[in-house]
């Protein structure tokens, strides 16, 4: 049974019918741990999988109008499969999954765009939905980048290998521009002399563990989960990356210049109200001044890339420690609110205000600024 889709092609890459001889590639691409992680490909995955694939499946999706698969092809290869499932009142669902050497290209961007041109503007649809796993941040990004909204999490609706796990879902309508509707923060990395600033990684779990179970963190950071453990620093990083989609919290991973191990974390929270500074710092890094330096670090962005006038601090008024890191990084006290905060053990306690212009910054202390600069 031949697929009857049509060619779609930008000039750089094309969306054409399946073939045979893309049979290799397919297998490839669904043996590879993310596509297996991700979707819901057979495992283990046989070429005969494949083959039933490209000779049946697709054309049988275009053949009853239940699905209409286009393989993408980059530089005369299969690339991986973008597809409109149909769903009635001219309405269809979006779907895409690349080959390996194909992610991070901006070829998947580009099918997926040639897609939608075409589905909306040659086929009529009038609505496109996006859905895909929780935690799936490559496909939200490419969502994202295109124009769709996001319209938030749809708890135990998607099927996978037996089971029904949360769901992201978002939407794109026709006549919608195909372009980000909302900023999507970056963390680059920024090095220091001491510690650089880069993104949190997964491997970083088992330190944000020590580092949030801590007693000192434990008292005098209130909301940090009692007694973490992997899966409540797992969720930790997941809020890192999900305040950077919706342009609330830049946060970077505190790591040591020199064998990259993580010593806690800094962050300019609620860009979109009053920016403030936080950190929280793993006791290895204590003493040593250098959260001074990772608050300096993340203060260049602050003022620099961001454009900030101002960053605003508070603090628990008897944790010194703390304290002393916001005056030497040159942050002015604004006063004091009383019983405004609680410590771990609930205990009420005043908050300590400071903030910073961006016309006060570089800090004038001489100590600190060798280390930074």
């Amino acid at each position: 049974m031949a697929s009857p889709a049509p060619t779609l092609t930008d000039g750089a890459v094309a969306l054409r019918a399946h073939r045979l001889d893309d049979v290799p590639r397919v297998v490839e691409q669904c043996r590879d741990p993310l596509s297996q992680a991700w979707t819901t490909v057979p495992v283990p995955y046989a070429e005969t999988d494949a083959v039933g694939f490209v000779a049946h499946v697709v054309p049988a999706g275009w053949a009853t109008g239940t699905e209409w698969a286009f393989a993408l092809e980059v530089d005369g290869r299969f690339g991986g499969t973008i597809s409109l499932r149909p769903i009635g009142a001219d309405r269809a669902e979006i779907g895409f999954g690349a080959h390996p050497d194909v992610r991070g290209t901006g070829a998947v961007e580009r099918g997926v765009r040639l897609l939608l041109a075409w589905g909306l503007e040659t086929q009529g649809l009038r609505t496109v939905v996006w859905r895909a796993d929780r935690g799936n941040w490559a496909s939200r990004r490419l969502a994202w980048r295109v124009g769709f909204s996001f319209d938030g999490t749809v708890r135990g609706y998607l099927p996978q290998r037996g089971e029904l796990i949360d769901g992201w879902v978002g939407t794109l309508l026709a006549g919608e521009p195909r372009e980000p509707r909302s900023p999507w923060l970056a963390n680059p990395p920024v090095e220091g002399a001491r510690v650089r600033l880069r993104p949190f990684r997964p491997e970083d779990a088992a330190r944000v563990v020590e580092g949030l179970g801590d007693e000192r963190t434990q008292h005098w950071l209130a909301f940090v989960p009692r007694s973490p453990g992997l899966a409540d620093a797992e969720r930790y990083l997941e809020q890192v990356t999900e305040r950077l989609a919706t342009a609330h919290t830049v946060t970077w991973a505190v790591a040591d210049a020199g064998d990259d191990r993580l010593l806690g974390a800094v962050g300019i929270y609620r860009l979109a109200e009053e920016p403030e500074l936080g950190y929280w710092t793993h006791p290895e890094a204590r003493r040593r001044r250098l959260t001074v330096e990772a608050g300096a670090l993340a203060l260049d962005h602050a003022f620099g890339a961001l454009s900030l006038p101002r960053v605003a601090a508070y603090v628990a008024s008897p944790h010194r420690a703390s304290r002393r890191v916001l005056e030497h990084l040159g942050f002015a006290p604004t006063g004091t609110r009383r019983a405004a905060a609680r410590t771990g053990d609930g205990s009420v306690v005043d908050l300590a205000g400071y903030d910073l212009l961006a016309t006060d910054w570089p800090a004038s202390d001489d100590a600190l600024r060798p280390s930074v600069r």
